[in-house]
């Protein structure tokens, strides 16, 4: 009989891989204007407007292009950190200024430069949570490597995510390691825990 982490694992794959089936599924123009609702949602926040430091990530694939906000924010006066995977699935933050300071990870996705200024995680005060599922409640399902619910343990600012709606779901399996998210925002709805 399988241990109870392996079940849950192997729960999160089948869930994870059905998400990634229906995502592919949006063509360009959909996932445009699924971006252009959530980025409004997005900046529209209250949250959003009390914070001086952002912490946000590079989507990749059927991810929304959140590399789009990074001079949106600027132009709000909002300083912005982008996470830097570091082995044994640890993450840092490093402030960003210039989009020409990105290098690409080998997992594909961009990430600040090593020489930009590193960023302490409370000196962000809203951290945006890449998934590629959530619910209502703020449960998130990762891309499985672990890199956020390790980053996220003991923060106490703001977490948000953007859903797509396709990408919402009633529950998901959750570990005890399993960091939740204060805001869901999808094209049409926003869900708060705070």
């Amino acid at each position: 009989m399988p241990s109870t982490i392996t079940a849950l694992s192997e729960q999160k794959a089948a869930l994870r891989a059905a998400v990634r089936a229906r995502l592919a599924q949006l063509s360009p123009g959909e996932r445009r204007a699924s971006d252009e609702a959530l980025f409004a949602r997005f900046l529209a926040l209250p949250a959003l407007e009390k914070v001086h430091r952002v912490l946000l990530y590079c989507g990749m694939k059927t991810e929304p292009d959140t590399l789009r906000l990074l001079p949106l924010l600027w132009a709000m006066g909002k300083e912005t950190a982008l996470p830097r995977c570091l082995p044994g699935h640890g993450m840092e933050a490093r402030l960003v200024r210039d989009v020409q300071a990105l290098v690409r990870h080998p997992y594909g996705m961009l990430e600040p430069a090593p020489t930009l200024p590193l960023v302490q995680r409370d000196s962000c005060q809203l951290i945006l949570v890449p998934g590629v599922a959530f619910t209502p409640a703020g449960q998130r399902l990762g891309q499985g490597g672990g890199y956020y619910d390790r980053y996220l343990a003991g923060y106490s600012g703001v977490t948000a995510a953007l859903c797509r709606e396709t990408a919402l779901l009633d529950s998901i399996p959750a570990g005890p390691y399993d960091q939740p998210v204060s805001l869901v925002l999808t094209e049409n709805r926003c869900w708060s825990r705070l």
